[in-house]
């Protein structure tokens, strides 16, 4: 499975357009230390892949792009052309978020108004490889009431007594139904923050993985 990455930053070149998908470059700092012998690595630069739909959505231009701090989840990838890869690793983004600056903070503790917008591109789809993208088309634009938090549905760890239990299969097409109508859950689930043990939410469990969701809504046990 491919090793997820994180990159925060803002773009360092121009956005490039494509038909289905955006690019743009980003760079963050390599290794502070090197095996004796080796010189140290500054900077590693990066080009980011985003579905065309999901970046608009973030309500980025190509003029804000280079200077609104934003936080990208991803892939690596090999499959991407050089000449529209210029950076040193291509990224297939699954997850954009536009991260509050400084002055946006500080607005956010007197009036707790502003949030972070987070998008969630097309599930696993990948912007240069055409042919899946038809079949790629289910979104996660917006989370449920509540969500404190979106991780990995691979991540989740479910505990033997939920393995025993089968939920009621009628409300479990209820949720599923909800789902095709609107690309999230109905609910988050609750989970333990740093186990990831899930506590709550089996039906939504079941229902997610019926679904092949890769990332799913959580809230966190506060027992």
């Amino acid at each position: 499975m491919p090793h997820k990455m994180t990159l925060t930053g803002s773009a360092t070149g121009p956005l490039r357009e494509y038909d289905r998908y955006v690019a743009f470059d980003m760079r963050e700092k390599g290794s502070p230390s090197a095996p004796k012998g080796l010189k140290k690595s500054t900077f590693i630069s990066y080009t980011v892949f985003v579905a065309k739909k999901a970046f608009n959505k973030t309500g980025l231009t190509k003029k804000s792009i280079m200077h609104e701090k934003i936080l990208v989840q991803g892939e690596p990838t090999l499959d991407i052309p050089i000449d529209e890869c210029p950076g040193e690793i291509g990224i297939i983004c699954f997850q954009i978020t536009v991260l509050p600056n400084k002055n946006d903070k500080e607005a956010n503790d007197s009036n707790d108004k502003k949030e972070a917008k987070t998008v969630h591109p097309d599930v696993k789809q990948t912007p240069v490889q055409e042919k899946k993208a038809a079949s790629e088309k289910k979104q996660q634009p917006i989370q449920p009431k509540g969500t404190k938090d979106v991780v990995s549905f691979d991540d989740i760890i479910v505990p033997e007594a939920f393995l025993k239990t089968r939920p009621n299969p009628v409300k479990t097409e209820e949720v599923i139904e909800f789902v095709k109508r609107t690309g999230h859950l109905d609910k988050p689930l609750t989970i333990e923050k740093e186990t990831k043990v899930l506590k709550d939410g089996y039906r939504r469990y079941i229902v997610a993985k019926t679904m092949k969701m890769d990332n799913v809504p959580v809230v966190y046990d506060q027992k």
